[in-house]
C-alpha cells in the first residue's frame, strides 16, 4: 500500500501548521515553500481539509490557515483518511461500506487484509500532530543538521 502525494503532502503540511500552533494565521505561501509543494496543489489539499473541520482559514492582509484544534487532537489517521478515503487494502474489508463476496465465510486471504486494516489503523490512530511535534523537537536538540517538516 502506497499512499498518494495527497496523504503524504497533506501530513506534510498539517505537522508545519502544527510547528507554528499558536502564531496566528500562517500563509499558504509560506507553508509551501518550506514544505516544496505547489501553491496550487496545496490550496486544494488545504480546501479539503478545511471542509473536514481539521484547518481553519483567517482571510485579510494578515490571513491565512491554522489548525481548527490543538494538535493533540488531530490524528495522522484523521488527516490521511480525510485526503485519501478509506485505507483497507482490499475492497472486502472496507471499514464503512464493505463489497460483500461470495467466497467471504471461507476466503482465507480476507483474515490477512483484515489484519492489514486493522494494523494500520491502530498506527495511524495513535499518532498525533503533538507526538509528531514532540520527535520533532528531539531530533532538533539533537544535532545542528539540516532536518525537514
Amino acid at each position: 500500500m502506497k499512499l498518494s502525494t495527497k496523504g503524504r503532502y497533506g501530513l506534510k503540511a498539517m505537522f508545519d501548521l502544527a510547528v507554528h500552533y499558536g502564531d496566528g494565521p500562517i500563509a499558504l505561501k509560506s507553508i509551501a515553500e518550506r514544505q516544496i509543494i505547489s501553491d496550487h496543489y496545496l490550496e486544494q489539499l488545504i480546501a479539503i481539509l478545511r471542509k473536514a473541520g481539521l484547518v481553519k482559514s483567517v482571510r485579510g492582509a494578515q490571513g491565512g490557515y491554522m489548525l481548527a484544534t490543538d494538535p493533540k487532537n488531530i490524528t495522522v489517521g484523521d488527516i490521511i483518511r480525510t485526503l485519501e478515503g478509506p485505507l483497507a487494502p482490499s475492497d472486502c474489508v472496507m471499514e464503512d461500506e464493505p463489497k460483500v463476496c461470495e467466497r467471504a465465510n471461507y476466503c482465507v486471504t480476507k483474515g490477512v487484509w483484515e489484519k492489514i486494516r486493522d494494523s494500520i489503523t491502530d498506527v495511524i490512530d495513535s499518532i498525533t500532530l503533538e507526538d509528531m511535534l514532540e520527535d520533532y523537537n528531539k531530533i532538533k536538540s539533537k544535532d545542528n543538521y539540516m532536518f525537514y517538516i
